[in-house]
């Protein structure tokens, strides 16, 4: 089957900065829907809020499969602001995602899931399920043709290259280099974008932009507390800023609540600089290095709390959008040694953060 691989190009809303829900970290059940040919879809609601859900999509795979694209109906009003792990469209009620590669396999009696997604309206199962073109089970074909519902005008693009800075720790910068491969997406896809910071640091492919802020061992709260991040978006400020900085802080044990307390200030002082700054905010990479037990579970507990903290402070003008880069990252594949990312790590990271930053580029 070919896949599709273009995305649209969305104008950010308030629906698309809505937080992803804890869920993405503990999936709640759902009933499936068994596709014709051996295959499972489950369709799960992992948490729901006024006027919007979260959803986790997975497949178990009869037969072995090597590239989906599943489709369905949304019910009436029912819309995708933002997802994660796939390449989607939605025209009125229809919606169609495909893989992003790294993810096209699911193996014979596997149940993997493939992706995720933030939801307006309301959070019923979709009719008309297909996978790869086959419809699942118990579902039937439209009677009426879909009703397209309203579409909010794309902003203006900003005039000349939109600055991006990561900003983080070690896993984006010394040693970290997903960079390299999102500069890589962004500059294949067309997109005309600056990497600022005040170092600088190569990374493959040659040629990439190596500006960043990644900062090995530092912690989120105390690099706040001491002014540096705040020197630093003086120094840079960015139209987008890539936020993945905390991996320190949770080692460290520092209970979620500080953690955000320098978050807070972090977008603050960036909204100072540039009120019409975006900031997308990680859930964090899995923590899991041999010499800390607890590291895995406060990671995975920094991460709930995220999507609360970005609700509150988000806005229409400056939205603060949560980008999850936990859900699919397998340390024991993705990193060297529990925490770093490795060049499968980079590339998946690098994913995440590029489908984000089509829905604001």
């Amino acid at each position: 089957m070919q896949t599709r691989r273009n995305r649209p190009r969305l104008a950010v809303t308030a629906a698309a900065a809505a937080a992803l829900g804890a869920g993405a970290l503990t999936i709640a059940s759902a009933a499936p829907v068994h596709a014709e040919a051996g295959c499972q879809v489950d369709y799960t609601i992992a948490s729901e809020w006024g006027g919007g859900f979260q959803a986790n999509v997975a497949i178990t795979a009869g037969e072995a499969i090597d590239g989906w694209e599943i489709a369905w109906e949304f019910p009436a009003g029912t819309a995708v602001s933002s997802a994660w792990n796939v390449d989607w469209s939605q025209t009125g009620t229809a919606f169609t995602g495909s893989d992003v590669g790294w993810n096209a396999a699911v193996e014979s009696g596997q149940t993997r899931e493939v992706f995720g997604f933030i939801g307006s309206g309301t959070g019923a199962e979709p009719a008309s399920i297909t996978v790869n073109g086959d419809l699942c089970d118990g579902q039937a074909e439209p009677t009426e043709e879909p009703t397209d519902e309203p579409t909010e005008e794309p902003t203006d693009p900003p005039a000349g290259p939109v600055a991006i800075m990561p900003l983080g720790d070690s896993i984006t910068g010394s040693p970290g280099c997903w960079r390299g491969n999102l500069w890589e997406l962004l500059d294949g896809a067309g997109y005309e974008v600056d990497f600022v910071g005040s170092l600088s640091q190569a990374c493959n492919p040659a040629g990439s932009d190596p500006d960043h802020e990644g900062h090995g061992g530092y912690l989120v709260t105390q690099s706040v507390a001491n002014g540096d991040v705040h020197s630093w978006l003086t120094q840079n400020t960015p139209d987008v800023l890539l936020l993945h900085f905390a991996t320190n802080d949770v080692w460290s044990s520092l209970p979620p609540s500080q953690i955000l307390a320098a978050f807070t200030q972090i977008v603050e002082d960036l909204r100072d600089l540039n009120p019409d700054a975006i900031v997308l905010v990680a859930q964090i990479i899995p923590l899991e290095p041999e010499n800390c037990g607890d590291c895995p579970q406060r990671a995975i507990d920094f991460n709930a709390a995220i999507p609360a903290w970005a609700a509150g402070i988000t806005t229409a003008q400056s939205p603060v959008v949560v980008v999850d880069q936990w859900t699919g990252f397998d340390p024991a594949v993705d990193t060297y040694d529990g925490v770093h990312p490795d060049e499968d790590g980079y590339v998946k990271i690098a994913a995440n953060w590029f489908a984000a930053l089509e829905d604001v580029l």
